[in-house]
């Protein structure tokens, strides 16, 4: 089983977490974390494009010029795709792009980022993470003392209003609970800070 080092915020290692080998230790499945990377921003998409055919243009219903004799192509409407003005080709339009993926598939897909995050020693536990008030300085002060430089996602077990405040104007920093954690974060973010509660509850929600 995978054991990884529990740190406070001043930076400092307290204690060791032993992580559970379903969850954190399972083997990498990059296939299955595509597929649901895919379908997260697939499901995101607000699919309100729409621009408009040849028959949406306005006017166009005479015929430019006669069929022969003029020494210049034919041509039918002043709308053509081929005519500035004109309509556009296989124009889009408005359509839901969301599709679902198996329960198994997302299981799977959760369970392999984590644990590349374990391999790539990019997984920060912390023994807990509360603010009386929200104070941005608290959270800078956190990563520095973590040696935490590029982008992070922090993780909760539940939402904390002064966490989330406190992080939401550091660029670069992003805050989730357990409830809300999804594949395409864990990867997008190079460093991965969860608190033991977190761990817990993410152990008993995917166990």
């Amino acid at each position: 089983m995978p054991k990884v080092a529990v740190y406070n915020v001043a930076g400092e290692e307290v204690s060791e977490i032993t992580l559970s080998e379903d969850i954190f230790g399972v083997e990498v499945n990059e296939h299955v974390l595509y597929e649901v990377v895919k379908n997260q921003l697939a499901n995101k998409r607000q699919g309100t494009q729409s621009a408009k055919t040849r028959a949406e243009v306005r006017g166009g219903g005479r015929k430019p010029w006669r069929q022969k004799g003029t020494g210049r192509a034919r041509h039918g409407s002043i709308r053509s795709p081929l005519w500035v003005g004109g309509g556009v080709t296989f124009a889009p339009k408005p359509r839901d792009y969301s599709y679902k993926l198996p329960k198994k598939v997302r299981r799977l897909a959760m369970k392999s980022a984590l644990t590349s995050k374990v391999n790539n020693n990019e997984l920060i536990v912390l023994d807990e993470l509360v603010l009386d008030t929200p104070k941005t300085k608290e959270i800078v002060n956190m990563l520095n003392n973590l040696k935490v430089e590029k982008k992070v996602l922090i993780v909760l077990d539940e939402t904390n209003e002064n966490v989330v405040k406190s992080a939401r104007n550091i660029p670069g920093v992003e805050t989730t609970s357990v409830n809300t954690l999804n594949v395409y974060d864990i990867l997008k973010y190079d460093n991965f800070i969860i608190t033991k509660a977190a761990v817990e509850k993410v152990e008993e929600v995917y166990a």
